[in-house]
């Protein structure tokens, strides 16, 4: 019997409808378009504008994508894994709502937070479930509301965050396809530089804490830009050095969608052409935990059986690291 390896065999995605572009956001903040796309690549981002509607909505809308392309009978899944930063509410997982709503009836479920890492960290989850040989079909889901924890009136990290949710189906394959690799890092010092303060257990919601704006995210755009430049560039590196790869041995660099020029420091440090680099940020912008997805399922026609696949991320904590995947077929 072959190696047991982790395959995707399907992608879903969903995002809003609102677009709020550049020249949107000049009319709300202080800032301009060509400022925002020469330092960031964003030209607008999708925005969930339904009341009562969280991150739950956008994934089970991205589960339910997939569902319908593969054909697929929810009660045959066995795992749910719902990766988020802005989960509907505090205790009760994103994960086992959803695989309620979309008939996930014979699976377990939890959530995964590692902000902008959270998709790809699940991903290693779902694999090591996989490759365990007791699970045969793990639906992972990343999908963040990320304008639920944004101040629009702080230029420096409304202009980034949009909404989306996206999914993808890991089964068992025995022909060598699936996720070959994993250089996964954290580092405790990136607390201090991306965080929201308030809403946690060392400091509960109050009046205080809402009228000092402590619910929003806050970040450190310079400390957050230098590490995520290094340490994403590093990890994909990293990968390719201990699978021996080189730049024409790459297909597709698949990142986090955070900011175009830390995409590009990435590729040159790969030494790969920019037709290998696939990026979607100026239509969405910075969707957590959907960014990875959300670029499978936008390229899916693109990604050929074989292909060779690094994915890349980097996020608050730090967490960040790089997965090499074989993509297991044609769309």
């Amino acid at each position: 019997m072959n190696k047991i390896t982790a395959a995707i065999t399907a992608v879903g995605a969903y995002v809003p409808d609102f677009v709020l572009t550049n020249k949107i956001l000049e009319t709300m903040v202080d800032t301009n378009d060509e400022w925002i796309t020469t330092r960031t690549g964003i030209k607008e981002r999708r925005i969930l504008k339904d009341e009562g509607k969280g991150s739950s909505f956008l994934g089970i809308k991205a589960a339910q994508d997939l569902i319908a392309k593969k054909n697929l009978d929810p009660a045959t899944i066995d795992m749910v894994i719902f990766a988020t930063a802005t989960p509907d509410l505090p205790v009760a997982a994103n994960a086992a709502y959803t695989a309620s709503k979309i008939g996930a009836t014979n699976a377990f479920s939890y959530d995964l937070q590692a902000a902008c890492s959270s998709f790809l960290y699940g991903m290693s989850t779902a694999a090591s479930y996989i490759e365990s040989g007791r699970y045969k079909k793990i639906l992972l889901i990343g999908a963040d509301k990320m304008s639920s924890i944004i101040d629009y009136t702080d230029r420096a990290t409304c202009i980034i965050f949009g909404d989306g949710g996206g999914a993808v189906l890991f089964e068992p394959n025995e022909d060598g396809y699936g996720l070959q690799d994993e250089y996964l890092r954290t580092d405790g010092i990136g607390r201090e530089f991306l965080k929201i303060e308030a809403g946690g257990s060392i400091l509960p919601p109050s009046e205080e804490t809402v009228a000092k704006k402590q619910h929003f995210v806050q970040q450190d755009g310079k400390t957050v830009f230098k590490y995520a430049v290094s340490n994403m560039a590093d990890a994909s590196t990293k990968i390719m050095e201990r699978n021996n790869l080189t730049g024409e041995d790459v297909n597709w660099l698949i990142a986090h969608q955070a900011n175009k020029r830390i995409i590009d420091a990435t590729a040159n440090r790969m030494e790969l052409d920019e037709n290998k680099v696939l990026m979607n940020i100026q239509r969405y912008g910075n969707t957590t935990s959907a960014t990875i997805p959300l670029l499978l399922h936008d390229y899916e026609k693109q990604l050929k059986k074989g292909d060779n696949i690094v994915f890349a991320s980097f996020g608050g904590g730090f967490t960040w690291g790089s997965i090499y995947l074989k993509w297991a077929y044609n769309s």
